[in-house]
Parts: C-alpha cells; sequence; structure tokens
C-alpha cells in the first residue's frame, strides 16, 4: 500500500473532509453506543459499583492493594502519585543482593511483578529508600516493586529506586528491567541535574541510582523498546515549543542489564511536511519517517527540544504513553489545542511507528467533545489485537479498549473521583490487568473477568 496524505489538514475543502473523516469513529460510537444499548463493541455496559470504587463490564471484578499512606516497612510508606507501570513473571528462587526477602519464593505458584512509578515532585507523599538506591536526596519520586499472586493479591513491596523526580511513565526492556522516566529538566533545590531515565531491576539486585545519560535529558514521558534490534522510542511531553519523539539507538547491540549505558545516538522524528502531528486527521493515514541528529543531547546549555529550527522537525502537543506491540512502537498524544499555538485541535491521537517501513501511521482519533479524551498511558492488548488507553482527560475518567479495527469502548470508569487513570498494563499471563487511580488517594486495582469475550 502506498503512502497516504489524505488526511493531512491542507485548508479548504479537502481539509474539512478529513476533519469529519477523523470525527467518524468517535460519532459512529457515541451514536450506536448510547445509554439505552450500552456498549456496542468491547465487553459490554459498565455495571455500577455498588461500593463507588470501580464501574466495570459484568463478569469482571477487582481487588485494590497498595494505597498511598500504606505502611511497607517501619518508617516507610507507599507514595503517592502512583503512574506508569509493567510487569515481570517472578522468579522461582531469589538472587543475591535481593533488597525484599519473600520475592521468589520457590512455592510453584506464577507470582508477578510489578513495577510502578511514582510522579512525584513537591507535594504527595514522598517517596523513601536507602541510600544505595537514592540518587538526589532532594527528589520525593521513584519507583516500587509489588509481589502479587497469579489472582492480584499483594504478596510484599519495596521501594525500589529512589531520589528521582517526577517519574511519569517508562517502559520495559527485552531484557526484563524496567526504565522509569523523569518529566522534568530540574527544580530548584537539587542536588543533582534531572531529566534522565533510570533503569530498575525487577528482582532487585542490579539496580543503581546512575541515569542513562545517552537517552538524553528532557521532560521524559514513555519509552517503548524494539526486542529485535533494542532499539528505543522515547515521547517528551513539553511546551513552548511542543516535545518531539525521539529514536536511540544504542552502541550495544546485544542489550542487557545497564547496556545502554554503553552509548548510542539519540535521534528525533521528523515527517516531511508536516511540522505538527495535529495536522493529520484520518485514521490510517501512514507518512514517511526521517531521524534527525540531537546536536546536545544532555541539554548542557539548550532544551533539546529548543535545539532545532521549526521547519526542521515534527513536534506534537502533549505527547505520553508508548508501548511495543505487532511490531510497532505504539505512541500517544493526548490532545492539542490551536489555543495553546498547535496546528490543529483534537481530544487525542494513538500513532504507530513501524520500523520495517521507516513509517508512521495514524491509528485513532478523538475528536473535542466526544466521549473520551486525554488518551495517557498505553499498554497493547493480548485480546483481540487492540490497545488499552488511560484516559486523563476532562470529566469522567475511563480506561479505554480498542478492538482490532481500533472501535473504542469503555473498560472502567473510576466512580470514586475525577483522579487519573495510569499504569495499564497486564501480568505476563494475561490474567490479570493491573493499573492505577493516580491519586486522591493513590491505588493500584488488579482486575479479572471473561477477556476472551471481546466484541467486535
Amino acid at each position: 500500500m502506498s503512502v497516504s496524505r489524505r488526511g493531512v489538514v491542507k485548508g479548504g475543502a479537502a481539509g474539512a473532509l478529513s476533519i469529519a473523516l477523523a470525527g467518524s469513529l468517535d460519532g459512529i460510537f457515541q451514536t450506536s453506543a448510547g445509554a439505552d444499548t450500552g456498549e456496542a463493541f468491547g465487553y459490554g455496559p459498565l455495571v455500577p459499583d455498588p461500593k463507588g470504587v470501580l464501574d466495570l463490564p459484568r463478569g469482571f471484578s477487582y481487588k485494590v492493594m497498595s494505597v498511598e499512606g500504606d505502611p511497607i516497612s517501619e518508617g516507610v510508606v507507599v507514595p503517592g502519585h502512583h503512574d506508569g507501570m509493567a510487569t515481570f513473571p517472578a522468579r522461582a528462587h531469589g538472587r543475591p543482593g535481593h533488597h525484599h526477602p519473600r520475592h521468589g519464593r520457590g512455592n510453584g505458584r506464577a507470582h508477578t511483578l510489578l513495577v510502578r512509578n511514582h510522579e512525584q515532585s513537591n507535594n504527595g507523599t514522598p517517596t523513601v529508600g536507602p541510600p544505595e538506591l537514592t540518587y538526589d536526596p532532594a527528589a520525593t519520586g521513584g519507583t516500587t516493586t509489588l509481589e502479587v499472586d497469579r489472582n492480584g493479591n499483594l504478596l510484599s513491596q519495596y521501594v525500589s529506586i529512589a531520589g528521582t523526580a517526577v517519574n511519569c511513565a517508562g517502559g520495559r526492556t527485552p531484557w526484563g528491567t524496567w526504565l522509569t522516566c523523569e518529566e522534568t529538566e530540574g527544580f530548584n533545590g537539587e542536588t543533582k541535574s534531572h531529566g534522565w531515565v533510570f533503569e530498575v531491576d525487577p528482582y532487585g539486585g542490579r539496580t543503581e541510582p546512575v541515569p542513562l545519560t545517552a537517552l538524553g535529558r528532557f521532560a521524559h514521558e514513555a519509552v517503548a523498546v524494539d526486542p529485535h534490534t533494542n532499539v528505543a522510542y522515547l515521547t517528551e511531553d513539553a511546551s513552548r515549543p511542543f516535545g518531539l519523539f525521539f529514536r536511540f539507538r544504542p552502541r550495544a547491540y546485544r542489550g542487557g542489564h545497564h547496556s545502554y549505558r554503553a552509548g548510542g545516538k539519540l535521534e528525533a522524528l521528523r515527517v516531511p511536511g508536516v511540522p505538527d502531528l495535529s495536522l493529520v486527521t484520518e485514521p490510517g493515514t501512514r507518512l514517511p519517517a526521517r531521524w534527525v541528529d540531537v546536536p546536545d543531547p544532555l541539554a548542557k546549555q539548550t532544551s533539546i527540544r529548543k535545539q532545532f529550527e521549526d521547519e526542521k522537525i515534527t513536534r506534537s502537543q502533549k505527547l505520553e504513553g508508548a508501548w511495543w506491540g505487532h511490531g510497532k512502537a505504539y505512541f500517544v498524544a493526548s490532545f492539542s489545542s490551536t489555543d495553546s499555538g498547535a496546528a490543529g485541535d483534537h481530544a487525542g491521537q494513538v500513532w504507530t511507528y513501524d520500523p520495517r517501513r521507516n513509517e508512521v501511521e495514524l491509528k485513532l482519533i478523538f475528536k473535542p467533545g466526544g466521549r473520551f479524551d486525554g488518551p495517557d498511558n498505553i499498554t497493547v492488548s493480548p485480546y483481540g489485537g487492540g490497545v488499552i488507553l488511560a484516559e486523563d482527560g476532562d470529566g469522567e475518567q475511563y480506561l479505554v479498549g480498542t478492538t482490532r479495527r481500533d472501535r473504542p469502548f469503555a473498560m472502567a470508569r473510576n466512580a470514586l473521583n475525577g483522579s487519573e487513570f495510569t499504569g495499564v498494563t497486564f501480568s505476563p499471563d494475561g490474567r490479570v490487568l493491573f493499573f492505577n487511580r493516580q491519586s486522591d488517594p493513590g491505588a493500584t486495582f488488579a482486575v479479572t473477568g471473561p477477556w476472551h469475550r471481546l466484541r467486535g
């Protein structure tokens, strides 16, 4: 199939047509899935939770665990602002130097480890870790590692890195570690520089609070790593000017713990003729990708996004979640507003980058004023070929699923408050969906149910 540019707004009637087509996915969904008929796709209508915490489709159930403020150990509690997560299979035996004795108990059960970010700046419950896991004592972000059983019951938890700042999202590596990302370029009172990515070993033995400087210093959001090449794709959430989509090509081809410390080349996406991704409005539009070297990845004098002239790079407002699946890097633009200086308006885009074709494709777009808005964290579902998005939008907050044909449906609703959902991820065996309510208070959910009954 040849590259299509039909979805790029050019102005006039053609631009208006592409905008109308862009809204059709969300518009059809609203028309055919009203309050009387329930969800047209997915798992059916959401059932109100009698506890007023989380609405789910019939047949699904949830457990709440690791709530902000819960005790972990003497003088240490669960930090606040729960954010990005990934899961890892627990090992049958612990490894020397492990920071928690309960992990890896050899009882034959299929346990799961979750590494969870805490998007702490200077408010909320801080992350407190041991000195050997603390990067900057003035920073209050970090990660916690949770061990749960195959049914989503919490067995143990501990702080797995501390002294980092605004740990928003991140990504899982093919060699079984978590890359936790700082969504900041620094703050008053810091004792070390910030805006980095750190590597966390879920099994506890190899975590060191050392920044992976080759991945650049900027307001990181998320990372998706190609398991065939170990190339990392990174999103940036920034403004004045808007952020960039990056590719990191590591020098160490084989990958492995700390392999990114060997360095590599950091590049930024340029789509010829498209200075702003919000100009693309029609799902299915595929465009060629070009990659431009980042002059100074360490941003010693100038922020990376300010090192490029606008006409020589492609930007996007609110680049957020990223995940690897189906041989592609999925990444999300949460919203775009011309009032904020963007080229176009939308309430969320989902993109993919295909390294084999060296193309980006717009998979899904939400129009302003629709039922869903503000997609943030993303995971690729093992059921039906779609994705699950965590909303950070206006009004009610949903988990939004999509079918193989990219039709959206409500997977869950925050019935307690207006806090966003974060950290959506499946267990390694696909039985449990984990995600967070970020605040008021932060909490982690484990959801089980008839996943194979996906409609549409």
